[in-house]
């Protein structure tokens, strides 16, 4: 089943729906360091580069190889500050529609549909874009994909409840011209409840990457001037602990003055908390030892193959990884995709 990438990054829903049973014909992204790394890890791959306002038709049929043929699916997260908590607090930026750029990658996006008319299409973004305050955005993407056809059928998911080790809650819009899609049923949970399994935990993914021959502090200082106070934050706690409602003797922080990632700890005995597309060295979450987290680390909590090559320095390769679909996450709404389309499905094992 052939399948039209959009806003790519390093791969992560496609590496999903390719163990669903989509093949990439295409991908795209604005970010050179993406192309790169997609030339590492899936070179057979035609990459186009550009933003996609600018594309026509005709561009995406010579990247092709000439004509575009039967497309399957589209499918692609188009970037998410406009929809994202924290430009609730950029006052001096506009949100979600209003932002050109928002405006430029979800038209690109939906004159994709048009273009192709593709069997089935995902659209993945941050769990913002189902808040209410961004109900227009959601409902033009909702109506335009109708109008071509489409049933279209939209809900967030937690990557948690999905076996990946990381409570990552996402946006999905899924949409097929046979029916609407159904999202897929979460196969795990905090309290395994109804017989799904439990939660994968970060202790069960990372444990055999921090052995004694690795263990050392050196290029993953966490904390800055708070390092000490890191220290003593227990392992699934935040700045938190130090304040006078959580009864600290000695508060060094006020209750909510501060990101609640920060000084954020992992807890072996949890899965991780959601992976940002920035490294800090004071914003979490930070391994229960006292440091940053390895990319060979954050690679393993959103469900990477430990050989993927990433391009680019520690922290470009950590902002592809951060802004990525877990692929684990992405194979289970790639499956839902496939049954709707009528592909086989495979083995989700």
């Amino acid at each position: 089943m052939r399948s039209i990438s959009l806003f790519s990054g390093c791969g992560g829903l496609d590496l999903g729906l390719h163990d669903a049973g989509f093949r990439t014909v295409l991908a795209s992204d604005l970010e050179p360091l993406c192309a790169e790394t997609w030339k590492r890890n899936m070179p057979s791959v035609p990459f186009l580069g550009r933003r996609i306002g600018s594309w026509t038709r005709a561009d995406v049929a010579d990247a092709i190889g000439g004509t575009i043929g039967e497309i399957d699916l589209v499918a692609g997260g188009p970037p998410c500050p406009p929809f994202s908590k924290s430009r609730f607090y950029r006052k001096d930026k506009p949100r979600a529609l209003d932002d050109p750029n928002g405006w430029e990658t979800i038209d690109g996006y939906l004159k994709m549909l048009d273009w192709v008319r593709p069997q089935a299409f995902v659209l993945e973004n941050v769990k913002g874009l189902a808040y209410k305050v961004h109900a227009d955005a959601l409902e033009t993407i909702i109506l335009r994909a109708e109008k071509l056809g489409y049933k279209v059928s939209t809900g967030v998911l937690n990557a948690a409840d999905f076996g990946v080790p990381q409570i990552r809650e996402r946006c999905f819009v899924l949409g097929a011209l046979d029916g609407p899609v159904a999202l897929p049923e979460a196969t795990h949970s905090r309290d395994q409840i109804d017989g799904r399994l439990r939660w994968t935990t970060a202790g069960d993914v990372l444990a055999d990457l921090d052995t004694e021959e690795n263990a050392s502090d050196e290029g993953h200082f966490a904390g800055g001037q708070h390092h000490g106070l890191l220290r003593q934050v227990p392992p699934g706690d935040n700045y938190l602990y130090f304040t006078e409602k959580r009864g600290y003797s000695d508060p060094k922080f006020k209750w909510r003055g501060r990101y609640w990632s920060f000084l954020l700890k992992l807890s072996p005995e949890m899965p991780s908390w959601t992976i940002q597309a920035r490294r800090s060295n004071n914003m979490g979450p930070f391994h229960w030892r006292n440091r940053i987290l390895r990319i060979s680390e954050i690679k393993r909590l959103q469900t990477f193959p430990d050989d993927f090559e990433l391009a680019g320095t520690i922290e470009q390769q950590w902002r592809q990884i951060g802004n990525a679909v877990p692929p684990m996450l992405a194979a289970a709404v790639g499956r839902s995709l496939a049954e709707a389309v009528g592909l086989p499905l495979r083995d989700a094992a």
